[in-house]
This record gives C-alpha cells, sequence and structure tokens, in this order.
C-alpha cells in the first residue's frame, strides 16, 4: 500500500489525468515496481483531519485511476482513502451504523466509485481511542479482544470493539445502497506508552489477536467467513509526532530499533 499525501491532492485534482500518470511514474513507479503495489490510499482521514481537502478527494481519485487505466494498472492497483471512525454519526449499536450527513455529498459518489472498480472502502480502526474516550462503556477487554461478554445486535454477537466498528461502517454502506464493498482496515494498534491504558502487555495482546483473526479469515458477525485485510500501525514509535504523548508510542519497535514486544506473523 503506497500512500498519496493530502496535500497534492488539489494539484492531483486540479491537473489533467497525463499530469496525474507523470505524477504516479515520478513519485511512484520509478521507485517500486507496480507488481509491488496493491493500494492506493488517496489522502489519509481527510474528510476529518484535512477538511479543506474534501473538494479535491473524489477529483483526484478519479484522476489517478484514469492514469492507472492509461498504464494497464487499474485492475492491478485498487484505489481508495483511508478514513477514520469519526466519519460515522453513528456507530453504536453497529446496526445503527450511518455517516455523517454533511459528508455524504463525498462519501457517495466515493461509494459508488469504489463499487464501480471493486475498491475496498479503506477505514482507520481504533479500539483504543474508543476505550480511553468512552472507558465507562467500553472496558478495556471489550477493546482487546478478552471479554466474555456478549453484546447482541440484531441476533448477531459482537465480543470486541474491532468488529463492532467494522460493522458499523459496513450497515453505513448497505444504508447508502452499497452492501457489498468490501473493508480494509488500513491502520489499526495499541500504544505501549504514554497514556491510560496504553501498555506493551496490551499493545501485544492487541495486536496478536489481530493477526490471529485476520490469518484465520474469521471475519465479522456481519460478514462472516470474509476475511478483512488489516495493516498494523505502526512499525517504530515516532518520537517527533506532535500531540498527546501515547500517539509516538504506536511502534512495535522503539526509536531505538529494540522491540517492544514480541509478536509472531507466522
Amino acid at each position: 500500500m503506497i500512500g498519496v499525501p493530502n496535500e497534492i491532492l488539489p494539484t492531483l485534482a486540479n491537473g489533467t489525468v497525463s499530469a496525474s500518470l507523470i505524477w504516479l511514474e515520478s513519485n511512484i513507479f520509478s521507485l517500486i515496481p507496480p507488481s509491488q503495489v496493491r493500494y492506493l490510499a488517496v489522502g489519509n482521514e481527510v474528510l476529518v483531519n484535512n477538511p479543506s481537502y474534501t473538494q479535491f478527494l473524489v477529483p483526484a481519485i478519479l484522476n489517478l485511476y484514469r492514469a492507472l487505466h492509461e498504464l494497464g494498472l487499474a485492475d492491478a492497483i485498487k484505489i481508495s482513502s483511508p478514513h477514520a471512525a469519526a466519519v460515522l454519526s453513528e456507530s453504536y449499536p453497529p446496526s445503527a451504523g450511518a455517516f455523517d450527513l454533511s459528508l455524504t455529498p463525498v462519501m457517495v459518489p466515493l461509494l459508488k466509485f469504489l463499487s464501480e472498480t471493486q475498491s475496498p472502502l479503506m477505514v482507520n480502526v481504533y479500539p483504543f481511542f474508543s476505550y480511553v474516550n468512552n472507558h465507562q462503556y467500553v472496558t478495556l477487554d471489550y477493546a482487546l479482544f478478552r471479554s466474555s461478554a456478549v453484546e447482541i445486535d440484531r441476533d448477531l454477537e459482537y465480543r470486541n470493539m474491532f468488529d463492532a466498528t467494522i460493522d458499523a461502517f459496513v450497515y453505513a454502506m448497505e444504508r447508502e445502497g452499497y452492501p457489498r464493498i468490501p473493508v480494509v482496515v488500513t491502520e489499526t494498534g495499541w500504544p505501549t506508552d504514554g497514556g491510560y491504558g496504553a501498555g506493551a502487555g496490551n499493545a501485544l495482546d492487541y495486536n496478536r489477536n489481530v493477526v490471529m483473526r485476520t490469518k484465520g479469515n474469521i471475519g465479522t458477525p456481519k460478514r462472516p467467513g470474509v476475511g478483512v485485510e488489516v495493516f498494523l500501525f505502526d512499525l517504530f514509535d515516532e518520537n517527533g509526532k506532535t500531540g498527546v504523548e501515547f500517539e509516538k508510542h504506536f511502534g512495535i519497535f522503539g526509536v531505538n530499533g529494540i522491540k517492544a514486544y514480541d509478536i509472531s506473523f507466522i
């Protein structure tokens, strides 16, 4: 997966297809063979964190898609844009999942594109944030896949926040008339330090459970047996990152290159 920076969206959106093609070849394919690129993630959490770029998102995606088509790569490389859970106005229970009405003028054309090109909805899923911001309702065990309690929603059983968040997006897409778009989790993780609930043990538990579920193609209660592709965040800590302290500590490795915990992907 290769990311397209938020700040380049206006240039790509306002330019020609030829300009997008030149950008792809100069910034990506001159460095990485197309065969090694599975996804283009256009922007990141644009609608929530960089709303000034919202109007450029879909036009930039369309120009990049047309450029890939000219290169004969439109089927091999899928294009989408990662979204934060905050694009949902409702997410609990999962069946109430709905996109923020103020964002539907962008989300609906995006969903149409994803459906027509058989591309996934990209989402960043962080049960840690749900726990920290709503710990009176979300237990640590529910966030870490350790809960013995079951939440029932439309006869579906939910035992963790990860599944509930993904299914809220699935229901939200259904509400807009797009029930079959796959979901790819472009970011998920747990911090090892820097705040309430952070710690290497919890990070190991969380990421290990994510890996096990992904390898087993377990799916979610709404889509059982339909594997969800997941990208863990992050490989290294980011000591130069601004914001709250835990934002710096999502790495499997510290800034010194030493493992924070020993996770297996086998």
